[in-house]
């Protein structure tokens, strides 16, 4: 079976927007496929779904567009008995539903001022659409997608991708992208912020899905953190020198600055901790915008993820004067991200830090899952095309050798967030696959890749052709079939 569910009318026009042509050109189709072409062989032990979430933008945008303002999509392949299955549906918000009546974009992106959203939103200038573009997750049989700056956190079925509605837990300050779920306690660690005082707040739900722990953490100011990390026993927020010019976000515009001399700030506190609680600990100045892993080791707290050489780079001329200054803000190879290590003593109050592979352009990157909140061996890492927000290969990183294996998906492929899925009964760390969405420009479609984590370099094991091409995309998560 393969039809085309649903097709959204869009009122988008046609533009010399890199972010809405080529690999990023936005898909209006909502399709179930299951008869679709292999191949290769699809490994018969992968039990689950793939899901990665989209920006995917349906209306004539208001100004200036950014990717990171496009209505959200799920994109989902379900494998069972060596067969897979796919559906790609909207997450159909309020906000998404509102501007679907109104035929027309009501909210403007980041990059325009408040004053021209025709509503009141959500973000730090309060303008912006919840439009859940951002991460996804699966918790208690359900799916969660989440939004960036701060959106209400919306549930959808894992059998049919139908928006459910909004989680009932969600403050009204809103869910930050990104929530920790620890798998071996059910609990369900989250942040916000915003652009009043106190800039942030931390929360925990527990596993029976009720909000049980709900604090401030105190700023200094409106800042921009996109990510959050968990051990066993702690969370660990930041304060980072990338954050919008406070006299430019007061009258309405967000116009971000990187504060030369300004130290890197992590608040380490017990999952239930009080605001007095709070540990702050200073490091190198940089902007992170995902961990990979957390994890304690005797009275420190180490803390993995990827420190940025470039946070605020110069304009990318390649791109022309329009943009150029957006390209260079979401272009790996400006920004220059590497593989780095925090550790936070904490009878001392001392970081200790130091990058751990030589290999830049690398983020977005996954784990064996069953290593989560212990030390690591292997990180497996998109690598970013240079001048674009495209991911042209994947980087295994061995962190004891220490080496880094790049494959590349060839001229013209885009891949996504590759998550790792442990073979059934392995024992070696790297022992399972790597499953990607796979955009190929040259042969004008996209496909579902997996790949053997032990042995990159043999290509995918199997390529799963989708019924569309779809849109480029960036975080994805993995749920065993028990999961859902």
């Amino acid at each position: 079976m393969n039809q085309i569910i649903n097709r959204i009318e869009p009122s988008l026009k046609p533009s010399d927007h890199p972010y809405l042509n080529g690999a990023w050109a936005p898909n209006f189709e909502e399709h179930d496929a299951s008869d679709m072409e292999v191949i290769g062989t699809i490994p018969a032990d992968l039990d689950g779904i793939y899901v990665r979430n989209t920006e995917n933008p349906v209306h004539q945008p208001i100004g200036r567009y950014h990717p990171f303002d496009g209505d959200g999509m799920l994109h989902m392949m379900r494998f069972s008995n060596g067969t897979a299955e796919y559906k790609n549906r909207f997450v159909r918000t309020k906000d998404f539903e509102a501007e679907a009546e109104a035929g027309e974009a009501l909210w403007a992106g980041f990059m325009e001022p408040t004053a021209k959203s025709k509503r009141p939103g959500c973000g730090i200038a309060s303008h912006l659409r919840d439009s859940s573009s951002t991460d996804v997750l699966v918790r208690n049989g359900k799916i969660l997608s989440t939004f960036w700056q701060c959106g209400e956190g919306y549930l959808l079925d894992p059998e049919t991708l139908d928006t459910l509605g909004i989680e009932e837990w969600t403050p009204v300050d809103g869910l930050s992208a990104h929530p920790k779920l620890d798998a071996t306690t059910g609990e369900l660690m989250f942040f916000n912020y915003g652009g009043t005082a106190p800039y942030m707040h931390y929360g925990v739900v527990g596993a029976d899905n009720e909000l049980k722990h709900y604090i401030p953490i105190e700023l200094p100011g409106t800042r921009l953190p996109h990510d959050m990390a968990i051990s066993d026993n702690y969370s660990v927020l930041n304060d980072f020198p990338l954050f919008p010019i406070p006299e430019a976000l007061e009258n309405g515009y967000f116009v971000p600055q990187f504060v030369e001399g300004m130290k890197s700030r992590f608040a380490v506190l017990p999952r239930y901790g009080s605001p007095e609680d709070v540990m702050w600990f200073e490091a190198e100045p940089t902007y992170v915008l995902h961990w990979t892993n957390c994890w304690e080791d005797g009275d420190e707290v180490v803390l993995e993820g990827y420190f940025q050489k470039g946070p605020l780079p110069p304009p990318l001329e390649s791109m022309g004067d329009r943009y150029k200054l957006l390209a260079a803000s979401i272009d790996l190879h400006s920004l220059r991200p590497h593989l780095h290590r925090w550790r936070f003593n904490l009878k001392t109050g001392e970081t200790a830090e130091a990058r751990v592979c030589d290999q830049e352009h690398v983020e977005f990157g996954n784990i064996n899952p069953d290593r989560y909140g212990r030390e690591h061996r292997y990180v497996y890492s998109a690598h970013g095309k240079k001048g674009w927000f495209l991911f042209d290969g994947l980087v295994k990183h061995d962190l004891k050798a220490p080496t880094a294996e790049k494959v590349l998906f060839g001229e013209g492929r885009f891949g996504s967030e590759a998550p790792f899925v442990p073979r059934k009964g392995a024992i070696e760390e790297d022992d399972g696959y790597l499953v990607s969405f796979v955009t190929d420009m040259k042969r004008d479609r996209s496909e579902c890749v997996v790949y053997d984590a032990r042995d990159l370099e043999q290509g995918p094991l199997c390529q799963v052709i989708l019924p569309h091409r779809i849109c480029s995309g960036t975080h994805a998560t993995w749920a065993e079939a028990r999961d859902l």
